[in-house]
């Protein structure tokens, strides 16, 4: 049986919709609640093998702006700059999971912070749609969720190719160049 996620999505542009929905540049971006679930769930679904054993899953989305993406990066990472996608694992902590614990509570994996002005500059860096973008970041964020790293241009590599079999699970097809 497929994995289950328990998806908590937030957009720090317009709090008050169930979607997200940036206007940028006369470009809509629009992401549903139901399409990142769905996405999320393919992505797990892929992802197996890399997960640790439970009934289902818990993730954080927060969609936000190249300013508070960079206090985020300066606050853990020292690095005072934006980034595109961060990824804030809770798996990397020991914290005791007893197997009652993991059969009546989801295994909170972590947060991923995405921002929209990066995803912007680096869709047309890259001459794909916005959406595909997100997907692509919010897919890196995720990995790093489930343990992969990329400390070297090898691991860097593998990582990317994992990340185009998760959005090609999506219907999300992104040419890769080496």
């Amino acid at each position: 049986m497929p994995p289950k996620v328990e998806l908590y999505v937030e957009s720090c542009f317009q709090e008050s919709t169930p979607a997200v929905a940036v206007n940028i540049e006369a470009n809509q971006l629009i992401v549903s609640d139901d399409t990142w679930k769905a996405w999320f769930d393919k992505w797990l679904e892929i992802l197996t093998p890399d997960l640790p054993p439970a009934l289902s899953y818990e993730i954080g989305l927060r969609l936000t702006n190249d300013t508070q993406i960079q206090e985020l990066n300066a606050q853990y990472r020292q690095e005072n700059k934006p980034t595109d996608v961060l990824a804030f694992a809770s798996l990397e902590t020991d914290f005791p999971q007893s197997k009652e614990m993991l059969a009546s509570q989801p295994l909170y994996l972590g947060d991923i912070i995405v921002s929209i002005d990066t995803v912007q500059r680096q869709a047309q860096q890259q001459e794909h749609s916005l959406t595909t973008e997100l997907a692509w970041l919010t897919a890196h964020g995720l990995l790093h969720l489930v343990g992969w790293d990329h400390p070297d241009e090898e691991s860097l590599m593998e990582m990317l190719k994992q990340q185009v079999i998760l959005l090609d699970g999506v219907g999300i097809f992104i040419n890769l160049r080496e």
